[in-house]
């Protein structure tokens, strides 16, 4: 009998395999018992008896989740690697016949005596052939076929000279925020490429935002060890210098998010953009040896995080990545979060320092296990933006049903966007997604630390 488990359009081809008799083997979605989702490779062998009639099925299954996300980060840098090439070649070819055409026109327009009506004429042409070189240029950008002009700089004094020109095209209905590390390490960048990437998101943020908002840049240094960078396939450890920028604007949903540094993907109308301006910001960063990546909401805003490879000695990046893990505990922390894989790397952080952790999907879930257990969980993690219940509402509730509840907000946004409402309302403090394992056991000391004082 078929169990209710399997059934539905996506197990159909399954079905007709063991109808025939035969072996099948194949990749399935499937949801936990709690509602969340994971993926398993599944086997499923016919048993037969010594008359050939089929008696029995052996199912053999291996959750796969973890590799299944790996798996879509490199089909995505493949995807944009393949895509930089053919751009890259594209306009190099184009490149050469547009400065045919601008040279040509500029020889023409020098004659004497040319009716000045031509004239015009060819200057219309002229001008429409630079703005495609202008394009052109952008299009390497991406590629990573123009050349840098690197040397030692100080991102924090780039932002403030940036600052002037930001001015001048964010609207004054836009507040402009800097929250700057004081001692931030120098980068190895070339200065006008940093200034395109502060004002090609700058122009996204300000365009997310027709009706006014804050835009917030914020820097410092932060080091990335080998737990983080085995989720992160472009990553490699060691100590960089990473580059906020949050906007309270409209946000992207989870679809728009996949296509968002692909040239000439926009979602602007007709003449309102090229689609080149976070290509090009992609292609600048990858130059820089840099990593990217993009967290937004509809209708939350949306934070770019941008690292770049700090410059400081092999000792000091070793000393960094060598420090102690902050000591652990024996307390139980509720972990609320609908991303499984980000869920399951909390988990096993605060397990293997001692922790007990209980988990939950959804807000929902949450109050669900909170109201009964309150009185044994010490503190709860919990994530700013899921499905049916939110971080910001599940808080409120947990808050009603005990004032005194310790309760830290994790997200992929920065404590100066979203976050700060939560905040605001009763949480006691911010981890970031995804979770970087000194960060998260540090503040989750901390704040089991300073709640035992206040009890003493």
């Amino acid at each position: 009998m078929r169990s209710d488990e399997y059934q539905g359009e996506d197990y159909r081809d399954m079905w007709n395999t063991l109808a025939r008799g035969e072996r099948w083997a194949g990749r399935l979605t499937k949801k936990r018992k709690n509602g969340s989702q994971y993926e398993e490779d599944v086997t499923i062998s016919p048993v037969r008896d010594l008359t050939d009639r089929i008696v029995n099925y052996v199912a053999v299954k291996r959750d796969v989740t973890k590799e299944a996300l790996l798996e879509r980060q490199l089909l995505q840098a493949q995807k944009m690697e393949a895509v930089g090439t053919l751009a890259g070649g594209i306009a190099h070819d184009f490149n050469n016949l547009l400065q045919v055409v601008i040279g040509y026109s500029e020889l023409i327009v020098l004659r004497e005596g040319l009716d000045i009506r031509l004239k015009d004429d060819v200057n219309r042409i002229n001008e429409a052939a630079r703005n495609g070189a202008d394009l052109v240029h952008r299009l390497l950008t991406f590629s990573r076929k123009t050349e840098i002009k690197a040397r030692p700089l100080n991102l924090n004094y780039q932002i403030n000279q940036v600052r002037k020109l930001l001015q001048r095209i964010v609207p004054k209905m836009i507040e402009i925020e800097l929250v700057l590390d004081g001692n931030l390490a120098a980068i190895n960048a070339d200065p006008t490429q940093v200034e395109q990437i502060l004002m090609n998101l700058a122009v996204n943020a300000r365009d997310a935002m027709p009706e006014g908002g804050k835009l917030t840049i914020e820097t410092k240094d932060v080091v990335l060890d080998e737990d983080y960078c085995k989720t992160h396939l472009e990553t490699a450890p060691g100590r960089y210098v990473l580059l906020i920028m949050s906007d309270s604007g409209q946000g992207m949903d989870k679809e728009t998010l996949e296509h968002i540094f692909e040239p000439f993907y926009t979602t602007k109308g007709a003449g309102e953009g090229t689609g080149l301006g976070l290509a090009m910001v992609y292609g600048i960063v990858k130059q820089h040896h840099g990593y990217i990546t993009c967290y937004s909401e509809p209708e939350t805003g949306t934070t770019f995080k941008i690292y770049f490879p700090a410059l400081v000695s092999e000792p000091q990046v070793e000393d960094a990545l060598s420090k102690p893990v902050p000591r652990g505990g024996s307390e139980t922390i509720l972990l609320v979060d609908d991303e499984e894989v980000i869920r399951n790397l909390g988990e096993r952080l605060l397990t293997e320092s001692g922790y007990r952790v209980l988990t939950a999907v959804n807000g929902k879930k949450a109050l669900e296990i909170y109201g009964p257990s309150r009185k044994e969980i010490s503190l709860v993690i919990l994530d700013l933006m899921m499905p049916e219940m939110g971080g910001k509402q599940c808080l409120n509730e947990i808050l009603k049903i005990d004032p005194k509840a310790r309760v830290l907000i994790a997200s992929g946004y920065t404590v100066n966007g979203p976050t700060r409402g939560a905040l605001a309302a009763g949480a006691k403090g911010f981890v970031n997604k995804p979770y970087d394992m000194r960060e998260l056991l540090t503040t989750v000391r901390e704040v089991l630390d300073n709640i035992k004082e206040v009890v003493a």
